[in-house]
C-alpha cells in the first residue's frame, strides 16, 4: 500500500532536493506545502488524509486537539532532536510515532553574529540607501565592538560559543541566567553577573540564549528594557515569547535604545500588518537562525531514513 506523506512549511521548496528520496520510491506519495497554516480547522482539512507528516522544526503546532482530529496519522517525522510544538505525550497515547533528526554545521552561531554585526554596522539600511540611489554616500555611523560589553542572557552551548567570538572582537562579555553559577560562568570565560537588572544596565549589546518554557516566557519585559543604555542594541535569536513583544516595540518605537536585531517573533510567519515591520531601527530575519544548506542536508537525509525505518517496522530516532 502506498502511503501519503505531507511535507509541511517547506518555505524554500528544497525538501525533496536536499536528500535522496529514492529509497521511498513506489512506497509513498508526497505532497509539499510551502506555507504555514495556523487555523486548526484548515490544518485538519489539509492533513486528515496523510499517514506521515514531515514537520520543519516548530513552524506548525501539533496540539492534542489537532492530533485527535487526524485519524490516519501514524508518524510525525520532525527535523531537529526535539520539537516543542508537538504534544509528544499525546501523540504517543494515540499510537503516533514522533521521530527527530540530528543537525549539521554551526548555523545558529553564524546567524547570531551575522545579526549582531548587521545591526551594529547598519548593513541593511546602508544597502537599501545604495540600492534606491540615495546621493548621500554614507548615512549612519557603525557601532564598534572593541571595548564594548556584550551581555548574554543564557550561557549554555550557544551562549558560550558566542562569548568566544566576542572575545576575538575585543569585547567584555558578561552573563546571567536563572541557573547560571559562578563556576559555570568561569568555565565559559564569561564574567558572572548576579542579577538580570545589573546585566541590562552594563551591556552595550544584549543577546538572548535561553530555551522557552513557562518559567522563561516574558523573562525580558518593560522593566529590563528600560534599564538599557540609549545606545544599546538588543538581539534575539532564541524565541520570540522570551520577550514582552509589546514592551520591545514601545522601546524601539520611542527610540529609547539604538536598535534591535530579531530573528524570532511571537507569531511566525510575522503578520504582514505587524508593527515590527514598520520600525526603522530594526534588522529583521525570518527565523533563519537554524537554516543552512549544511543543516538541511542532515535534516532531510535523516528524515528519509526515519520514514524508511518506520515503514520497515523499526522506528528510529524516536522522541519520547
Amino acid at each position: 500500500m502506498v502511503i501519503r506523506v505531507a511535507i509541511l512549511d517547506d518555505y524554500q521548496g528544497v525538501a525533496l532536493s536536499s536528500a535522496n528520496w529514492s529509497p521511498l520510491e513506489h512506497k509513498i506519495i508526497v505532497d509539499v506545502f510551502n506555507d504555514t497554516l495556523v487555523d486548526e480547522d484548515l490544518l485538519v482539512q489539509r492533513l486528515k488524509d496523510y499517514g506521515i507528516i514531515c514537520a520543519m522544526r516548530e513552524r506548525t503546532k501539533f496540539t492534542a486537539t489537532l492530533l485527535e482530529r487526524l485519524p490516519n496519522l501514524r508518524l510525525i517525522a520532525t527535523t531537529g532532536a526535539r520539537n516543542a510544538a508537538i504534544d509528544v505525550a499525546y501523540a504517543k497515547s494515540k499510537g503516533i510515532v514522533v521521530s527527530g533528526t540530528g543537525s549539521g554545521g554551526n548555523s545558529t552561531l553564524e546567524h547570531i553574529w551575522a545579526l549582531i554585526l548587521a545591526t551594529a554596522r547598519h548593513i541593511v539600511a546602508e544597502h537599501a540607501s545604495i540600492i534606491v540611489g540615495n546621493p548621500q554616500w554614507q548615512t549612519a555611523v557603525p557601532i564598534g565592538l572593541a571595548g564594548k560589553t556584550l551581555g548574554l542572557v543564557g550561557v549554555g552551548r550557544l551562549g558560550s560559543q558566542t562569548a568566544k567570538i566576542a572575545k576575538a572582537f575585543g569585547m567584555r562579555v558578561i552573563g546571567w541566567s536563572p541557573n547560571l553559577t559562578l563556576e559555570r560562568a568561569e568555565e565559559a570565560d564569561v564574567e558572572f553577573i548576579s542579577t538580570k537588572e545589573s546585566l541590562f544596565r552594563q551591556s552595550d549589546i544584549v543577546s538572548l540564549h535561553l530555551v522557552l518554557s513557562e518559567r522563561t516566557r516574558h523573562i525580558i519585559g518593560a522593566t529590563e528594557l528600560s534599564l538599557l543604555k540609549p545606545t544599546a542594541l538588543f538581539i534575539n535569536t532564541s524565541r520570540g515569547p522570551l520577550v514582552d513583544e509589546t514592551a520591545l516595540i514601545d522601546v524601539l518605537n520611542n527610540k529609547r535604545i539604538a536598535g534591535a536585531g530579531l530573528d524570532v517573533y511571537d507569531v511566525e510567519p510575522l503578520p504582514l500588518n505587524h508593527p515590527i515591520r514598520g520600525l526603522g531601527n530594526v534588522t529583521l530575519s525570518p527565523h533563519t537562525g537554524y537554516v543552512s544548506d549544511t543543516n538541511y542536508d542532515v535534516f532531510w537525509s535523516q528524515t528519509v531514513e526515519n520514514i524508511v525505518n518506520y515503514l520497515d517496522g523499526k522506528p528510529s530516532r524516536v522522541i519520547s
